[in-house]
């Protein structure tokens, strides 16, 4: 059973739920009333057994799996042993190559944050996937797609240890995360695969601390990334984010697009309030004529929301991409 915060009430409610609406004596009330009372403990019993609010979101054809005749790109795994940017850090990451590459035409370029679980095949976004098949209906353009795990501390040499350093990198209002991808990432991506040097070909992804971590590159470096993907995006004061809202109207509009997702139930801890964090950076956006899209659901901290909706999310976000003549 869930309140509506999306949280668990556990088993022992029930009991009591039970004992309160069960009936004394039914020869004490007439068949109209006992009809009421049943359709009162029944309407009780339904939203007691209501599924939790993310359970509505599903994935689509385009993310299940490549339809028939589907080109498979490739992908492959790195792993970086040191950083100048994050010195003593280490990381995994991959990169993707759509088949349609010819190693000649320059590609389009993502990046992804936390990218162990957006390049999985059997992930939330299993974005793969979802490329194999847009690219191949040209629903969006040639794109190499890069995913990025958080730095994990080399003083944590347990291999099951949460990456140490992720807040750090994606939460912080600075230029140092977008440094390090385009110093030491880009770099070896296109060693790959060549890249487009048109900015409006480069577009970052993240969820949650990875979804600011999306939006600070392109504030900070619009003349590289210009498409952003924010889902369940944490702007709020864990590192000052929630300042945003206020430099997005104070600040000369910058030339980037913004995509944007969130659901009334995400969290609401000493942070802030996701929602509202959200609902606030999208107001801002309207105010100050930025090209945005912001869909709001009711899904808590969780990526299924936006995982079901991510086929359109690129579809939007590429929808009137032009190769640089």
């Amino acid at each position: 059973m869930y309140n509506g915060e999306g949280k668990s009430l556990g088993t022992s409610v029930f009991p009591t739920l039970f004992y309160r609406t069960s009936i004394p004596s039914q020869r004490k009330f007439s068949p109209m009333l006992r009809s009421i009372h049943f359709f009162i403990c029944s309407l009780i019993c339904v939203t007691a057994f209501a599924a939790p609010p993310d359970d509505q979101y599903e994935l689509g054809p385009d993310s299940m799996a490549r339809a028939a005749g589907v080109p498979v790109g490739k992908v492959e795994q790195l792993t970086m042993s040191d950083s100048k940017i994050f010195p003593g850090t280490t990381r995994d990451w991959w990169i993707y190559v759509p088949a349609q590459y010819d190693g000649k035409t320059p590609a389009c370029l993502m990046v992804f944050q936390d990218g162990q679980g957006m390049v999985s095949d059997t992930g939330a976004f299993r974005v793969p996937i979802v490329f194999d098949n847009l690219i191949h209906k040209k629903e969006m353009p040639v794109t190499i797609g890069v995913f990025i795990n958080p730095g994990k501390l080399k003083s944590q040499n347990d291999p099951k240890a949460k990456p140490g350093n992720r807040s750090f990198e994606y939460d912080t209002l600075s230029d140092q995360y977008t440094r390090f991808l385009l110093e030491e990432i880009i770099p070896i991506v296109n060693t790959k695969a060549k890249l487009t040097d048109d900015p409006e070909g480069w577009a970052i992804c993240g969820n949650s601390s990875g979804g600011i971590c999306a939006f600070t590159a392109a504030w900070e470096r619009p003349d590289k990334f210009r498409k952003v993907v924010s889902h369940i995006g944490s702007f709020t004061n864990i590192r000052s984010g929630h300042n945003y809202e206020a430099l997005i109207r104070k600040t000369e509009k910058k030339p980037i697009r913004v995509f944007l997702q969130d659901g009334s139930n995400d969290l609401d801890n000493e942070h802030g309030n996701w929602p509202l964090a959200n609902q606030t950076m999208a107001k801002s956006l309207a105010f100050k004529g930025y090209d945005y899209q912001f869909v709001y659901g009711e899904g808590t901290h969780n990526p299924k929301h936006g995982a079901s909706i991510f086929p359109n999310t690129l579809r939007w976000i590429w929808r009137d991409y032009k190769k640089p003549q």
